[in-house]
């Protein structure tokens, strides 16, 4: 081999392994954009968590799509706020939100321009009993479990949040556990933007399955081993 076939040989081998580690650099810049996400939801942290969406951005969320900035602070900034904790932007006495992130397979497209990630988590939320929440609100104590199926952008080198895409998998009491869910624990949106004021855009249809009901999230990947995509039985 001539001195310049080596060294167009080695030219490509370092473009290979930079564009290998610009990957690897991507996956964890967006493990970490996702986890920031956890640990600012649950310090009720809701501005700082819409700082973390391209600003076309949107929520999928209890069969409800929000979109675009306005549709995110709708979500974050004025249901979840008033809801948990009463206007304002923090943490707030008495109420407890806890969701680890888990499992994380994240895959960055060849233009390391976009990316797909799924993370799991599991939740226990409530409030302690000297902050009582408004009377048919929020149940005082409950576990939650859902699957993130989502999509990521980048946008003049930063990763911001695409599309966030939660799919609840159970609700259960704490006392009585997911095995007694009660079958109006919870309710997936039925109106939409401005009928219901804090509603979602849009609606998903089919409506997502709520525990006792079980579904699949379709994966964005293929199967590592088979390479074939998962699709639902007939």
């Amino acid at each position: 081999m001539s001195t310049a076939d080596e060294l167009g040989a080695l030219r490509r081998q370092v473009e290979e392994l930079a564009s290998e580690v610009g990957r690897l650099a991507d996956v964890q810049a967006i493990r970490k954009l996702q986890h920031a996400y956890g640990y600012y939801l649950d310090k009720c942290l809701y501005d700082e968590v819409v700082d973390l969406y391209a600003d076309s951005g949107e929520v999928r969320f209890m069969g409800g799509v929000f979109r675009g900035k306005p549709g995110q602070r709708r979500l974050y900034c004025q249901r979840f706020r008033d809801s948990f904790t009463r206007g304002h932007n923090g943490p707030m006495y008495g109420f407890l939100l806890d969701h680890p992130q888990l499992q994380d397979i994240v895959d960055v497209a060849s233009d390391r321009r976009s990316a797909h990630g799924r993370f799991r988590c599991v939740m226990q939320a409530g409030s302690h009993e000297s902050n009582p929440q408004p009377p048919g609100r929020l149940p005082q104590q409950w576990w939650e479990g859902g699957v993130y199926e989502n999509e990521y952008v980048c946008e003049q080198g930063v990763w911001k949040i695409q599309v966030l895409n939660y799919n609840v998998t159970y609700h259960g009491l704490y006392e009585q556990g997911w095995a007694h869910t009660p079958r109006d624990l919870v309710s997936l949106f039925t109106k939409t933007y401005p009928e219901d004021p804090l509603g979602p855009d849009a609606l998903i249809e089919p409506k997502p399955a709520l525990w006792p009901q079980t579904q699949v999230v379709p994966f964005h990947y293929v199967h590592p081993v088979t390479g074939k995509v998962w699709q639902p039985a007939s």
